[in-house]
């Protein structure tokens, strides 16, 4: 018996229905299960990342700890046993793509921060249009049972290729101690640390663009840190570096030219809620460190600071998860603090033929601050505001100041708001809107749409 084609319409019309259903909420069901894998990885990517690396270190030592009797084979197995060995040999390579859509109201080129040495640091707050933000390529693997390497190379918008880091690290030195060496992130603050791709936000905080580096300051040197065997988390630790970024110079002599020391409190309050706290400081000696600056006249011009500079700081961050569980909802409060002491003399002019040379002694007392919070209101979509500002406080260059800076009585500040979409943990879409009041009697309106791909073996971000 033949079914009529309004019949056989219906029926194929429910089967397709079903199937649609169905593939929605499996598309629905994976997407839930890769945020709450995003949000475990968040949560715990301390500990997972603590017992990989023992994980691979044990398995190291059972390789090392194997009879000799590899020596008593023929050549050809030898010769095999080498070559598999090279090839068991497989670092983990990620690459981040980091791009964006900038509209600035105010021209990004000339910016600079009111009241503050340097102002701006060569630093631009984006690119108008369609452009590239700082992308990397990270190459890391256990060395052996006892180091591991990290390389991570950085390329920005105007294609410069730079090492961001490249270290080694201890694998289980024993009573809670770790070695780091080479180029890393210092541990001074609580951002610092953390790549610009696992930022809340688009940008840095404005106190690390007026005292640090811009945006990460990193150093060559050494990191030793000390990690007790209590249930919640001390960490104390402290580094000796070359001190070749802003606040320091690259300087040519022995020794180190800046340290820093740290120290970490944190745990777990009840099911819902963790917390870290944390001080630290850094002290450098830069010597003939070159500033952009701009004097009195407007006119750009180049000079160099001599002398002591301190930088101490407190951070904290406080996480909450109904009964732990991050994977719909989650609230994270962020803060840093930061109070720059610098001594010395201020040299205008260095660059320019026929220059006055002046110096000026120069001293200052300065701070800054920015608090932030982040909501995920539901899953794979979170908001934050996050709120900056700088004191310019006291700014001594001698009673004739010879350095011919602009004296700015002026406090900075602004005010950020995001909105993200994140489909998976290795995914992200970002819209920013920030008034900016860096520069006195100027508000620059700013809108940054941001998008971030992680590709490749990404190792655990910070808590």
């Amino acid at each position: 018996m033949r079914l009529k084609s309004g019949v056989v319409a219906s029926l194929f019309a429910a089967i397709l229905g079903i199937s649609l259903n169905a593939q929605a909420a499996s598309d629905t069901e994976l997407a839930e299960v890769r945020t709450q894998i995003r949000q475990l990885k968040e949560g715990y990517e301390a500990q997972i990342k603590a017992l990989e690396q023992r994980l691979q270190g044990l398995e190291m030592a059972a390789l090392k700890a194997e009879p000799v009797a590899a020596k008593t084979e023929p050549p050809s197995e030898q010769a095999t046993a080498r070559a598999g060995g090279e090839g068991a040999f497989n670092p983990a390579i990620s690459i981040v793509l980091n791009g964006a859509y900038g509209n600035f109201s105010k021209y990004p080129y000339r910016y600079a921060i009111s009241g503050f040495v340097p102002p701006h640091n060569g630093f631009s707050p984006g690119t108008r249009g369609l452009s590239l933000r700082e992308s990397e390529l990270a190459i890391a693997a256990n060395v052996d049972p006892d180091f591991r390497g990290n390389l991570l190379l950085s390329f920005d918008s105007a294609n410069a290729v730079s090492v961001e880091e490249a270290y080694f690290q201890s694998i289980g030195l024993g009573n809670g101690f770790s070695l780091k060496g080479g180029r890393f992130f210092s541990a001074i603050g609580y951002q610092n640390e953390i790549h610009s791709h696992a930022w809340d936000f688009v940008d840095a905080p404005l106190v690390y663009r007026a005292f640090l580096s811009g945006e990460n300051y990193a150093d060559d040197g050494l990191q030793l840190k000390w990690l007790a065997p209590t249930e919640n988390l001390i960490e104390l630790g402290g580094e000796i570096g070359r001190g070749k970024d802003r606040p320091g110079s690259n300087r040519n002599k022995n020794g180190s030219a800046a340290g820093t020391v740290f120290a970490h409190l944190g745990g777990d309050i009840g099911e819902s809620q963790s917390y870290r706290v944390g001080l630290s400081m850094l002290r450098t000696s830069p010597h003939d460190a070159s500033i952009n600056d701009v004097n009195s006249a407007g006119a750009d011009v180049t000079n160099a600071f001599t002398g002591k500079t301190t930088i101490a700081g407190a951070d904290f961050v406080y996480k909450y998860a109904p009964n732990g569980n991050a994977a719909h909802t989650y609230f994270k409060l962020q803060g840093e603090y930061f109070r720059r002491r610098e001594s010395g003399t201020l040299a205008y002019d260095t660059t320019s033929p026929g220059a006055a040379n002046t110096a000026s002694s120069y001293s200052t007392a300065q701070s800054g601050w920015y608090l932030q919070s982040v909501y995920q209101f539901m899953p794979q979509w979170r908001a934050g505001l996050r709120f900056d500002r700088l004191d310019r406080g006291t700014v001594n260059v001698g009673i004739t100041n010879l350095a011919n800076l602009q004296l700015v009585d002026y406090n900075p500040s602004r005010t950020s708001l995001m909105f993200d979409y994140n489909p998976s943990e290795f995914t992200r879409f970002r819209l920013q809107f920030a008034q900016d009041k860096s520069r006195q009697n100027i508000t620059d309106n700013q809108i940054v749409l941001q998008y971030i791909f992680s590709l490749g073996a990404h190792g655990a971000h910070k808590f």
